[in-house]
């Protein structure tokens, strides 16, 4: 499990290989990851945008960024949480992803609230340092 914390809103995250969506005899490799946001501030937040830095074991980074999360905009009142489950393919045993959220309170000021980065490596597989 990883957990970021930025502007009292909690992040955590964790990644699972999928077995069944993969593929190694054709490069193709596919985690779900499980997103937990935690309001631990004292004002009303919403979820506009997110961004991810994905970057596999060869190098490759692609970027993701679009409104919402799996096509929600999720508003949440202090002491709230929101949670996801959504994946990632890549062409290569391991790689990490990292990125952020931007949120708005009540009186439209904008929050970057960080998602910090995580492995996706095989599970029998050592460690890669990306």
């Amino acid at each position: 499990m990883f957990k970021a914390t930025t502007h009292d809103v909690s992040v955590t995250v964790m990644p699972v290989y999928i077995d069944e969506r993969s593929n190694p005899a054709t490069s193709q490799y596919f985690w779900a990851y499980r997103v937990v946001i935690e309001n631990n501030s004292d004002q009303t937040l919403q979820l506009l945008t997110r961004y991810w830095h994905i970057t596999d074991s060869n190098g490759h980074v692609e970027e993701v960024s679009g409104d919402g999360v799996i096509g929600e905009q999720p508003i949440m009142k202090p002491g709230e949480n929101f949670s996801y489950t959504s994946g990632c393919p890549l062409q290569t045993p391991s790689g990490i992803m990292v990125g952020h959220y931007m949120m708005q309170n009540e009186i439209g000021k904008m929050l970057k609230v960080e998602i910090p980065a995580f492995p996706l490596d095989l599970p029998d597989l050592s460690p890669v340092i990306n």
